[in-house]
């Protein structure tokens, strides 16, 4: 599956993953992994950043508004268009661009850091991403980027539940295959049934990597790891917010922060 092909399908989702992730659907996002990704951000107030796979830009606007300058790039035409008009209607001093995560057209050491929100694991060609975003970091910069957790959410994953429907376990499978391009279809689970009947799943490609294959691209590309996290909801969050509960078992998210020496 080359770029283009990337392209097409999440040109496929975006109007439809704009809407509804606008219309709070998108609960492990709000609820969880960004509240933990921001937590685990260092200082950026006054830096120059730029966040990969932006989508619409939400989470770009939630770095912006801690003081950052930043730049969103995106593969999706309509998720730039939205990402434009919301700049537009609130302005935070963003730059949104259409481009490819995979060719990162950049001069060297452009930016203090690089944040990638559940954005590289779609993307074919990680550790050619790796080393652009090695190359248009400043020396000390850092990338922060979250992805599914290889180790929990391979391509084979199912919750098991007690008879009331609660999370108890996780059954894994398929750890270990490195299958390119494999298409998920899903909506967000919250989505009311009778709406979701009538909506188009998304269509998402998937480029599963082990977490030594992780590790290995990070410091091929000439990043050193320095912290890693892995977002679990407090109980007060699962009460709340249900369908997050299963993180409390294991894992769905793992973030990532590497620096450029």
């Amino acid at each position: 599956m080359n770029a283009n092909d990337v392209a097409a399908h999440w040109e496929s989702n975006a109007e439809t993953w704009t809407i509804y992730s606008r219309a709070g659907y998108d609960r492990y996002r709000d609820a969880l992994n960004t509240p933990a990704f921001l937590d685990m951000l260092p200082p950026v107030a006054g830096l120059k950043g730029l966040d990969l796979g932006c989508g619409e830009g939400s989470n770009t606007r939630a770095v912006a508004r801690l003081g950052a300058h930043m730049t969103g790039l995106d593969i999706a035409p309509t998720f730039v268009r939205h990402a434009h008009e919301m700049e537009m209607q609130d302005p935070l001093g963003i730059d949104y661009i259409l481009g490819d995560g995979q060719f990162i057209d950049f001069p060297d050491a452009s930016f203090d850091f690089v944040t990638a929100f559940m954005s590289m694991m779609d993307m074919a060609d990680q550790q050619g991403v790796l080393k652009g975003v090695q190359r248009v970091l400043k020396p000390g910069g850092f990338l922060q980027f979250s992805i599914l957790h290889p180790c929990f959410v391979p391509p084979t994953r199912k919750n098991v539940r007690n008879e009331a429907g609660e999370p108890i376990a996780v059954q894994i499978a398929d750890y270990f295959d490195e299958a390119t391009g494999r298409i998920e279809r899903w909506l967000f689970s919250t989505i009311p049934a009778e709406e979701r009947a009538r909506l188009t799943p998304f269509s998402i490609p998937r480029f599963h990597r082990t977490l030594t294959s992780w590790v290995s691209m990070i410091v091929g590309a000439g990043l050193a790891i320095e912290a890693f996290g892995e977002p679990m909801a407090s109980s007060e969050v699962a009460l709340a917010e249900p369908v997050v509960a299963d993180t409390r078992i294991a894992p769905i998210f793992l973030h990532i922060r590497a620096r450029k020496p």
